[in-house]
């Protein structure tokens, strides 16, 4: 049998019911390419007691691991919640083709946790994704803010999840120039940082002045608001100090 089991935001954040199913499986994976991790693997290994097996991304898209799942019980660990990403929903369809069980575990992940800024969950638009540029190969997309002008044509508000090993000053000189090439004019944004975990922080303010924090560090995310409920812009203020 398959199992997909989110982990939540922190170390201690994996639940009962998965903490029980892991002990039952034979192989246990961990899914590292997606986020990175405000723990160790070690201090994970610790809560879950048994080996842990880190894979990345070409591994989980063979579906080797679906294979397994013929013959024993295997886990899929995965930061956050495990259906965030496509490439976990192709496994569960590849199971479903070739008759495997399988069970999904959720957990809390940043999708809930950013509503601890005050704005409101369903007053977000699509999810943006900012990759790392690399100037040396002329890669630098910026079609992620495309999706930042779609959502304020809605009055929507954006959240921008961050590429693996992304710095934050990296990514807000990135975001001014996407934003440039858009004609886009950003005001105050949001920064969250490794929510859910005791390095938790929220920062609410112009981009000139989130220029100034270099200690800002990953796991994080960006939000770009638009027009604010008066709940939602008192909430904010309070994260602009």
């Amino acid at each position: 049998m398959l199992y997909l089991i989110g982990l939540g935001l922190n170390v201690d954040g994996i639940s009962k019911y998965g903490l029980e199913t892991v002990q039952r499986c034979k192989k246990v994976y961990l899914e590292n390419y997606t986020v990175d991790f405000p723990y160790s693997e070690g201090e994970l290994q610790e809560v879950i007691d048994k080996k842990i097996i880190p894979v990345d991304r070409e591994f989980v898209e063979s579906l080797e691991i679906v294979d397994e799942a013929k013959k024993m019980d295997v886990a899929l660990l995965v930061y956050g919640s495990p259906l965030t990403a496509t490439t976990h929903i192709s496994l569960i369809q590849e199971a479903k083709a070739l008759g495997i069980r399988y069970k999904v575990i959720y957990n809390a992940s940043i999708f809930d946790a950013v509503a601890e800024t005050g704005l409101q969950l369903y007053k977000f638009g699509k999810i943006a994704s900012m990759p790392a540029w690399d100037y040396e190969k002329g890669f630098t997309p910026d079609s992620f803010i495309k999706i930042v002008q779609e959502n304020q044509s809605m009055k929507a508000h954006s959240l921008i999840l961050m590429d693996i090993g992304l710095e934050f000053t990296t990514a807000i000189e990135q975001l001014e120039k996407s934003a440039k090439n858009y004609d886009i004019t950003l005001r105050k944004i949001v920064v969250c940082q490794a929510l859910g975990t005791k390095q938790r922080k929220i920062i609410y303010g112009d981009i000139e002045e989130l220029k100034e924090y270099k200690n800002i560090k990953s796991p994080y995310c960006i939000i770009i608001p638009t027009k604010l409920h008066f709940l939602e812009k008192e909430v904010l203020e309070e994260f602009a100090n």
